[in-house]
């Protein structure tokens, strides 16, 4: 048996994206981001 168990931490990114209308910078998973879930500015 392992000493510690290994975390599986999501692999996020800080981009800028729109919210609510806005262009605001915020953390976002990469699988968000491949799926197309969030909409970048720019």
């Amino acid at each position: 048996m392992r000493a510690t168990k290994r975390r599986w931490n999501p692999n996020v990114q800080k981009v800028r994206l729109y919210l609510q209308g806005k262009p605001t910078r915020a953390y976002v998973c990469t699988k968000c981001l491949k799926a197309n879930k969030v909409q970048k500015v720019g």
